[in-house]
Formats: structure tokens, C-alpha cells, sequence
């Protein structure tokens, strides 16, 4: 089995060169979903803003203009941890630490209900090879074992799949996995 850093090494070559862009379809398992799961209720849904050749979520919030449908972004804090601050679509960002960017911290962040996960890979288990930082589980670590209805999705290209990822202790598995093929 190769390591984990062959395999960022590995996925993120082949998404670069593999990159389309996707059209507002793509949400549409997600936006049923969504419809179904929470009908009236209030929607907190964590995102991130799309870079490296990431899938471009941004589609997404042309499709979400509800008033219950609130978006958060991720601000990375010096702890090593992340949290979620509100965001819209044409709110100013800031370049954190890692080059990414992110809303400028509110007076309040949240947790989420619903977190759109990145990656560079997952497997049919819907394992989820980040970065390497952590910091998604560290956070779903922390907070799932208080917000246990957290959904979490990972939000990748169907050319992201490895047969098998390898998976430590610390490793968070997904709820589901959703590809431009739908729902994995």
C-alpha cells in the first residue's frame, strides 16, 4: 500500500491535469438532499473556497439563495485548529497563513450541520485523503462527539477514487462522498 504522501503527491498531479469545470448540476444530489434532510429547519452548511484545482463549490451558492441556508467558511487559528465563520458570496476574504483564503472572524462562529469537505482522494469506504494538516479531523474529532448529527460530505471529481486508502486512528469517515456522477 503506498503512504499517504505518495498519494497526495500522486492525486493532486492527476487532478490538476484531469480539472473540468462543472456546471450548477452537479449540486443537485446535494440540493435534494438537503430539501429532504432539513425541510424547514435551518441549514448551517460549512464550505471552503475553491483553490488548487478543487472542484468549484462557488456554483453551488448560486443555487442556495435561501434565507435558512446559511454558509461558513473555515479560519484556520496559530492552535492548529479551524472554525466556521458566516460568509457570502461576495463578502471580502483574507489569505491566511496556508495561502488559502477566508472570511475575516466574526463576532461568532458556528458549528455546522452540514460541511462540504475537500480532497484529493477517497475510497470506496468514503475514507477521505486530505492534505495533511488535520484539521478536518481534528474538528470533526472534537465536535461530533457533542454535534452528533453533523452530515459531512466530500466533494471531489469521479477520477478522485483509489480503491483503498490507507486509514489511521485519527482518520474521520465521511458520510458521503459527492462526484459530478452523484453520490458515491
Amino acid at each position: 500500500m503506498q503512504t499517504k504522501d505518495r498519494l497526495r503527491k500522486k492525486y493532486f498531479f492527476i487532478r490538476k491535469k484531469k480539472y473540468f469545470d462543472i456546471n450548477t448540476s452537479f449540486f443537485n444530489p446535494l440540493i435534494k438532499l438537503i430539501k429532504k434532510r432539513y425541510k424547514k429547519k435551518e441549514v448551517n452548511l460549512s464550505s471552503y473556497y475553491p483553490s488548487s484545482f478543487e472542484v468549484n463549490i462557488l456554483k453551488l451558492f448560486d443555487l442556495i439563495s435561501s434565507d435558512k441556508i446559511k454558509v461558513f467558511l473555515p479560519v484556520v487559528t496559530g492552535k492548529n485548529s479551524m472554525y466556521f465563520y458566516k460568509w457570502e458570496k461576495n463578502d471580502v476574504l483574507q489569505i491566511n497563513k496556508f495561502g488559502m483564503l477566508e472570511p475575516f472572524k466574526s463576532s461568532k462562529n458556528i458549528v455546522p450541520n452540514i460541511m462540504l469537505i475537500p480532497l484529493l482522494a477517497f475510497d470506496n469506504k468514503n475514507n477521505r485523503l486530505g492534505y495533511g494538516g488535520g484539521f478536518y479531523d481534528r474538528y470533526l474529532k472534537k465536535y461530533l462527539k457533542t454535534y452528533n448529527n453533523i452530515l459531512t460530505i466530500g466533494i471531489a471529481f469521479s477520477f478522485q477514487r483509489h480503491h483503498k486508502l490507507p486509514v489511521f486512528n485519527n482518520d474521520i469517515k465521511l458520510d458521503y462522498i459527492l462526484t459530478e456522477k452523484g453520490f458515491v
